[in-house]
């Protein structure tokens, strides 16, 4: 069991360093996102993610932007896609993806 947690730990710290964005960060306009990729804002503080394109096939994921449908609608001031949802779970069904 202590094996299993300390992976899930390595595993959300290795996501957290690929896809959270970078504290002081001056890059928040559009075209800093690659290709492929798009921006997805999360939790309560709104903690900007820059996540594959190919994650929106995946149905876990499609439930997700469903929720953010109900709760949102089409019009996202923030630029990007806000998710609602908080930061662990979005993280631990990122990280659910990235290992599927």
């Amino acid at each position: 069991m202590r094996i299993r947690k300390n992976r899930i730990a390595n595993a959300k710290e290795k996501l957290r360093r690929t896809i959270s964005p970078r504290k002081g960060s001056i890059l928040t306009g559009v075209n800093d996102v690659p290709k492929g990729y798009f921006t997805v804002y999360v939790g309560g503080e709104y903690t900007r993610y820059v996540v594959p394109i190919s994650f929106s096939n995946h149905p876990l994921f499609q439930e997700l932007l469903h929720w953010a449908e109900e709760e949102f609608g089409y019009n996202h001031p923030m630029g990007g896609l806000t998710i609602p949802c908080t930061e662990d779970y979005f993280s631990s069904l990122v990280a659910l993806l990235n290992f599927s």
